[in-house]
């Protein structure tokens, strides 16, 4: 949820990913633990249902029939060593399956990626050799960060507080390293 002049815009949040591999199954968990959870926006891909690249361009295609709405891509990545663990917030689409060398549309206005393993060498085979707790931590804290930062936005539209909704009130990351625990806010906010 986030406004722009009185303008209220529902958040739609596109979890990409596969149940059929540890690694890649970040973005399924994420969408489970948030319908689980009553998140109020709509969620799009889960352990039942999950996007992922044979239906993706079906997804995406839905998406651009309506644009009332702010989407949020979340997905898994791969990384530097240093970076595991890490939760990574960006505006701009989400580009699945780079990691993978797959060419697949891209995803939302802004989007959300834990690096849920090292890349550069055999990428198929790292994704499913990936620890399934650190990617049920990740996937706890991001389902957690974006409810916070949802409920966070839906108070400011409510009560019509101006300006950005920042203040470090929304910690997202797992790791020390990791996402500045505002930046979710700040991504979001800057869509409008």
């Amino acid at each position: 949820m986030a406004t722009d002049l009185g303008r209220v815009l529902p958040l739609r949040v596109v979890c990409v990913g596969t149940d059929r591999s540890t690694g890649d199954s970040l973005g399924p968990l994420v969408g489970s633990m948030l319908a689980d959870a009553g998140f109020p926006g709509e969620v799009i891909g889960n352990l039942d249902e999950p996007v992922h690249a044979e239906n993706l361009g079906r997804v995406v295609t839905s998406l651009g029939e309506t644009t009332d709405s702010l989407v949020l891509g979340v997905d898994a990545c791969l990384g530097t060593k240093a970076e595991v663990g890490a939760v990574m917030v960006r505006s701009g689409p989400l580009r699945p399956g780079l990691g993978v060398k797959k060419k697949l549309p891209p995803v939302g206005d802004l989007h959300l990626a834990g690096v849920v393993n090292v890349g550069g060498f055999m990428e198929y085979m790292v994704l499913q050799n990936t620890r399934l707790s650190l990617v049920m931590r990740m996937a706890r804290a991001i389902s957690a960060g974006i409810q916070k930062a949802d409920a966070l936005l839906r108070t400011a539209c409510k009560n019509k507080r101006p300006g950005p909704v920042l203040a470090g009130e929304a910690i997202l990351a797992v790791p020390a390293n990791a996402a500045h625990p505002s930046q979710l806010l700040q991504a979001y906010v800057r869509k409008l």
